[in-house]
Parts: structure tokens; sequence; C-alpha cells
């Protein structure tokens, strides 16, 4: 039996020529295709300015940095996410504040927030889960007066929409991923987005070990400038190479979207019959992206979480366990994080499962999902 997996990057012929293109030219370390994908994805996104970065926790380091979180200062973060979302903070040498999470998004929400803020919280790092939006216009509402910044990870939301328009558009800086994981994808890379000039003109510098003349303005030039640090920088640079497949994939994203959420409602339909599961959805300020599919297993379901995956495994299925909870990972374990009571974290931790759900699923590999998920205990 041919195995289903969990995620298959959208990649082929356009990707290929773009990237013999990209080598033909001479030009493969951060260049032009770099700067036109930055513009492009800023279009899209209706951003003001974007910054391409190696990776989006990069993006999200350059973010504070720009920001002028420091030692310090609290950051509230949500522990229902990848570790990255708490590391950044560690960087600049800020204390992460766990936050708990609402129970149908997965999302920070203003009154999570709330409870966690402290004397010393500086910014928020409101994460997108799973392309899922935060009500960013709540935490703004929120933070703003507080002049607390909120900073959005929209690593996985690239295609998702907040009240009509691109997610990251109602936050002063957001972060993106390009991870093979995500829809849009450059192999990794990554990208930061902003309203503010000086925080994108001290991002691109800073991405370049803060020279004071770009690595594309000295290469362009026959006697080229000398150049000058006048800060502690980081090489953060994203290469022509990632731009251009990124160039493609952002034009297919639309259709890459319209799928996912045409194979999302499959499942939607199905599952909201299945006694016990409950599938991820839309809110009600916004559409998510689908870029992943989670499913919570409650009680009254044949079987719990490890043994539906377990079911799922045994039909060559491939599936994930729910978002991670930083704070109980070893790295933070032992930390002062705050001591928030994150109930609803632990749960959505140990009950969710991610089902797969890429561009070229067919319907009988999506048929084979659903019959396990309809009767587990037939495989085990």
């Amino acid at each position: 039996m041919t195995r289903v997996n969990v995620m298959q990057p959208w990649l082929g012929e356009e990707e290929a020529a773009a990237l013999a293109d990209v080598i033909a030219s001479g030009w493969v370390a951060q260049g032009p295709r770099v700067a036109a994908f930055e513009q492009a994805f800023a279009e899209s996104q209706q951003a003001s300015y974007a910054v391409a970065t190696s990776n989006c926790t990069t993006a999200l380091h350059l973010a504070l940095v720009v920001a002028g979180i420091g030692p310090g200062d609290d950051v509230v973060v949500p522990s229902f996410s990848f570790i990255a979302t708490a590391n950044a903070p560690t960087y600049v040498g800020a204390r992460p504040v766990f936050a708990d999470v609402d129970g149908t998004t997965g999302n920070l929400t203003a009154g999570t927030v709330e409870q966690a803020l402290t004397s010393r919280t500086r910014a928020v790092i409101a994460v997108d889960q799973g392309g899922v939006p935060v009500d960013i216009g709540a935490l703004r509402a929120l933070c703003d007066p507080r002049g607390i910044v909120v900073v959005e990870d929209a690593a996985c939301a690239a295609g998702s929409t907040y009240r009509g328009r691109p997610v990251g558009v109602e936050a002063e800086i957001a972060a993106w991923s390009f991870h093979p994981r995500k829809i849009l994808t450059t192999g990794e890379g990554g990208m930061l987005t902003t309203s503010r000039a000086d925080w994108a003109d001290r991002a691109r510098k800073l991405r370049e070990h803060a020279m004071s003349a770009s690595a594309a303005a000295r290469h362009q030039s026959v006697l080229a400038p000398p150049e000058q640090y006048d800060e502690i920088g980081f090489n953060y640079r994203m290469t022509d190479l990632q731009a251009a497949v990124g160039l493609v994939q952002l034009a297919r994203l639309p259709e890459a979207v319209a799928r996912r959420r045409e194979l999302a409602a499959a499942y939607a339909k199905e599952i909201g019959e299945i006694y016990g599961l409950r599938a991820v959805a839309d809110p009600s300020w916004g559409t998510s992206n689908f870029q992943s599919f989670w499913v919570e297993v409650g009680h009254g379901y044949p079987v719990d979480r490890e043994g539906l995956m377990a079911a799922l495994a045994a039909a060559e299925i491939s599936a994930r366990r729910g978002i991670m909870a930083a704070h109980r990972q070893p790295a933070y374990a032992d930390r002062d994080t705050g001591g928030v009571a994150l109930h609803v974290t632990e749960w959505l931790t140990d009950a969710t499962l991610i089902l797969p759900l890429f561009h070229q699923m067919s319907e009988s590999e999506q048929a084979r999902v659903i019959d396990v998920l309809r009767d587990p205990r037939s495989v085990l």
C-alpha cells in the first residue's frame, strides 16, 4: 500500500527553470531576485515593506531587535507553538512569558495575554497557528495603549486572511516562514514585513552583518566602496536561488490555498459526523489557509490520540502529534516563564493530531484517511 504523507511540497518544472536561470546568471547569493521577491511578497500581503531572511526564526529575532526588545524585558508568547516562538525572545536576552490559548483556534486571545502581562512586558508574539488567523485587532486594542509591540508570527499563514485582508497587515511587524512544510516554500527562508520604514531599513542592514553598504551594492561596483559596521549584525540573508523559487511559489499561492480549503472542507464534512472528533475551522474574523489540518480527539471517541495515530500508521498514513507545548521541553522546563496556568495548551497538545493535507492529495488518499477516522479499531 502506498504511504500517504502528512505533507508534500508542491514543486515542479517552473521552479526548476527559475533555478536554472539564476545559475546561468552567475549571481546566486542575495541579489536582484531577492529584491524582486521582497517587492512581490509585500504587494501580495499588502505590506509596506518586506525584508527577506534565511528563515522565520531569524525574522522573529530581527523583529524583536528592531523593536528595541532586550535584557530585562518580558515577551508574552504562546507555549502552544513551535519552540522558535519562545526562542526568539531568549536570543535578545528577554524573558518569554507563556500565555494560554483559545481552545477552538489554538491562538492567543486578548484575555489569555492579559493574564500573562507583567510590569516588564514590552512585546507579544501572536502566532497564526496552523494558518488560523489570530484576532490581531483585539490584541492590539489591549497592547497599543500600554506601549506593547505585537509581533505577528505568521510562519504558517501565507494565504490566510483577517477581516478580508491578508494576515500580517494589522501588525506593525510580522515574520513568515518558507520551510518545506509551509504552503509557499523556498526550501528554507523567511520574510519580515513591517509598516515602519526605519524598522525595515535596520533589518536589512542587520541581516548582512550591519554593513553600511550591502553586498549587492558592493558587487555591482567596479570599485567597491569601503564598508563600515556600526553595530553587531547577523548573517541572515536569503539567496537568489531561494528567491527565484519563492517568486514561482508566490504566483501559485491563490491556487494552492483554494485547493487546501477544498480538501479541508471535505475533511470537515466527514469529521462533523464522527462523534468525539472536532476539526479545526475558520474563526469568525478570517479564513485559514489550512497549512495544518488538525483534529481534536475528545471523550467518547473509540481510541485516544495515540491510538488514532497508531491506527493511521497501520494503514500506511502518516500523521503528526498536535502542536508542541514549549513549556514542557527541557530547554524551558527549569526556566522562569511566568507561571501562568496553561491548561488549554496542555489539553490541545495531548489531544490533537495533524492529518495529511497537501496540494497533490487525491480523493482516494483522503478517503483512506477518513475510513480510518470512522473506524480506527478496524486496522489495529
